[in-house]
């Protein structure tokens, strides 16, 4: 029997609704970071409060995409996968360009902003190694996260966003800024590396809702 040829977007005709959801909340991310680099090119502070705005938006596309694969059973491991490397875009890169833009950018910073992604993603990366380990035997649901999970940095973003509406960025970034060694470091980067840490910690118990 002949064989037809691969169709053109075929992967997305396998995709299920859930995985819409994903990529939706993969653009949230993209959009944000995106969205904070404009601000640094025009200082329009709207620019700012939209690219923050869209971190509740990722988070809702992430609750969303969960609760349809489930209602649906519809597991699988490409939307494992998507979902890994959309929460990557949203609730890593994205609060780290943010907060770059926010005024982040002494040598310091960047290596604590660089941190917080790196810890994001060693977190996704072992949840999806272990999620099986973790699952319950008779609901094959993961009961607990080890560390806490990625989408948690929206907390941050809700703080830049509010730092940013009291005009504290740049310059006037709150915690101030002091020079050590090299580089200059930023207080308020000090909350990108509490989140990194305890995204990785392992003896740190989540229930999962």
């Amino acid at each position: 029997m002949e064989r037809s040829a691969p169709r053109h977007f075929s992967m997305l005709r396998e995709f299920h609704l859930a995985d819409f959801f994903t990529l939706g909340n993969a653009a949230c991310g993209v959009g944000a970071i995106l969205l904070s680099m404009l601000y640094m090119a025009s200082g329009d502070r709207s620019h700012f409060y939209a690219a923050a705005a869209l971190a509740p938006a990722a988070f809702l596309f992430d609750v969303l995409d969960g609760r349809i694969a489930r209602a649906r059973h519809q597991h699988s491991p490409l939307g494992r996968e998507l979902d890994s490397l959309a929460d990557v875009i949203s609730f890593g890169m994205a609060p780290a360009a943010l907060g770059f833009a926010a005024g982040l950018q002494g040598g310091w910073d960047a290596a604590g902003l660089v941190y917080f992604v790196c810890c994001g993603v060693s977190r996704l990366a072992r949840y999806n190694v272990t999620a099986e380990q973790l699952a319950d035997d008779s609901s094959g649901k993961v009961r607990y996260f080890e560390g806490t999970p990625i989408p948690t940095s929206v907390v941050i973003t809700g703080v830049l966003a509010w730092a940013a509406w009291q005009g504290s960025v740049g310059d006037r970034l709150w915690g101030g800024a002091a020079h050590i060694g090299p580089w200059d470091v930023h207080g308020l980067v000090l909350l990108f590396v509490l989140s990194g840490s305890l995204m990785i910690s392992k003896t740190l118990h989540i229930p999962k809702l």
